[in-house]
């Protein structure tokens, strides 16, 4: 299916063609590690990189073409360019010309925590509506959202975007290139507060920024449960918008709400009302934060007119993806009682840690199993920050970990914190970490591990994959 043809391309960014002409590309791609055969390949500069040194290996592997701005040598005379003043503008503009030819219904979502659960609950209920383009992983910046966008095929019913900031003023760029119809803000909390001298209420205020690029007559979608409710209804009034729809639990004044909660170590279930439809949910993973994140999503699938059994149906089979609270289950030494692994190493911060916890106390562990959590450094949380990793102590206990094990200058306040009966090993980085956990390990146990991304801790879940055998199994 074409997405680009080379009229379009150069229609969008103005650039020059050279070279090959009348080529069309089915996908595009800024990696040249990932490229394949039918992409356009935008040759993208950065601080610490310079994709056009591998623009000749991408025509190589398949690239129909390449955007650059600069012609690099030793390319052949009719290798299929095109030549523009700078690239990242370019791809913006790819972005915004695809944004202008599509007639799919747009969903953009934020927020401190849960929003690429979000993103991937909206597209997993929305593929089964029609055809449905969504960012990969967590393709939320300046680069990721532009790149999503480019990507669209002319033909897509509905589209989900991640949008992310750490910084103000960077969610409004993105979302006046976007344009959703429909904008939800899953929650307030204190994430990247480094950059928030006001804290949470300068967060929300950027948060916030989504709604400066709604399209008019969209929807803006809130956490009735949040602090910020209110505020965050102010600032959607101020930019315009009309609908503003709200999401709870145990709150039947929300638009859409939940009751009847039962979570357990398969997940959760939960009666919904989704603006007055009453529907019964089941979720494979997670818990009462979880159900939250379903609510804005099958609110957006009604407020798209689009059948609701449908996407309930979808969301009883959608897992996680690798690094957000997939499950696993591990063989070591004895494959009737596994070693449960929940792989949540991709971020953290205190909500989400704390929701973490409780997904842990859920499982049972098996036959003579532990709970074990496994924590990296939370990052970007401001002058607190110690004392931020500290008070994990109290619902680690409230949740009944047995075992807690710790990498990094932060953690080790928390480390420090914690009862000694708790308490396991503290490394100074995940790699120390990941050389002893391993064998640490017993059948029957269930282990989060979890941290922000600059703290690595997919380190350590890739070392307990490659156990197949625990040490206790291997001494007898």
């Amino acid at each position: 299916m074409t997405v680009w043809s080379s009229k379009e391309v150069i229609k969008a960014t103005g650039g020059k063609a050279q070279g090959t002409e009348n080529w069309v590309a089915t996908s595009v791609s800024m990696d040249s590690r990932t490229v394949g055969a039918g992409d356009l390949f935008i040759a993208l500069n950065g601080e610490h990189f310079d994709a056009h040194k591998f623009v000749a290996d991408a025509l190589d592997k398949g690239a129909v073409a390449a955007i650059v701005s600069s012609v690099p040598e030793g390319l052949p005379a009719d290798a299929p360019l095109v030549v523009v003043e700078d690239t990242l503008d370019a791809m913006i503009d790819l972005g915004e010309f695809s944004r202008g030819r599509t007639g799919a219904k747009i969903i953009a979502v934020t927020g401190s925590v849960g929003k690429s659960s979000t993103k991937e609950m909206l597209a997993a209920a929305f593929d089964v509506q029609g055809q449905t383009h969504a960012a990969l992983g967590s393709y939320n910046n300046y680069l990721g959202v532009p790149y999503t966008l480019a990507s669209m095929h002319a033909g897509t019913d509905y589209g989900v975007f991640e949008i992310g900031m750490n910084h103000p003023g960077e969610i409004t760029p993105l979302t006046v290139l976007v344009q959703p119809e429909i904008a939800i803000i899953t929650n307030i909390a204190g994430v990247h507060t480094e950059h928030f001298p006001g804290g949470t209420d300068d967060i929300a205020e950027a948060k916030a920024e989504i709604f400066s690029g709604v399209k008019k007559g969209g929807a803006a979608i809130l956490n009735l449960n949040d602090a910020y409710f209110n505020v965050l209804a102010g600032y959607a009034q101020d930019a315009g918008i009309e609908q503003i729809y709200s999401f709870a639990i145990d709150n039947e004044d929300a638009d859409a709400y939940a009751i009847n909660v039962i979570e357990g170590g398969n997940g959760v279930r939960a009666d919904v009302v989704i603006l007055g439809e009453r529907k019964e949910l089941f979720l494979p993973h997670g818990g009462r934060h979880t159900l939250m994140n379903a609510l804005p999503v099958l609110l957006s699938v009604k407020l798209c007119h689009c059948n609701l059994d449908k996407s309930i149906k979808a969301l009883s089979t959608n897992e996680p993806l690798a690094g957000r609270g997939k499950r696993e289950y591990l063989d070591y030494g004895d494959p009737e009682n596994p070693v449960t692994l929940i792989d949540d190493s991709f971020n953290a911060s205190p909500t989400s840690m704390q929701a973490g916890f409780k997904v842990l106390a859920l499982i049972d562990p098996g036959r003579g199993g532990r709970r074990i959590a496994i924590l990296g450094d939370m990052l970007e949380l401001g002058a607190d920050e110690k004392q931020q990793h500290a008070d994990l102590a109290l619902p680690l206990r409230a949740a009944n970990i047995d075992l807690v094990y710790t990498c990094g200058s932060l953690m080790k306040n928390l480390h420090d914190a914690l009862p000694p009966e708790q308490k396991a090993v503290h490394k100074e980085s995940s790699t120390e970490l990941a050389q002893i956990v391993p064998d640490a390990l017993i059948p029957g146990d269930v282990v989060m591990v979890k941290g922000s991304k600059s703290s690595k801790m997919g380190v350590v879940v890739e070392a307990m994959r490659k156990v197949e055998k625990c040490k206790n199994q291997q001494e007898k």
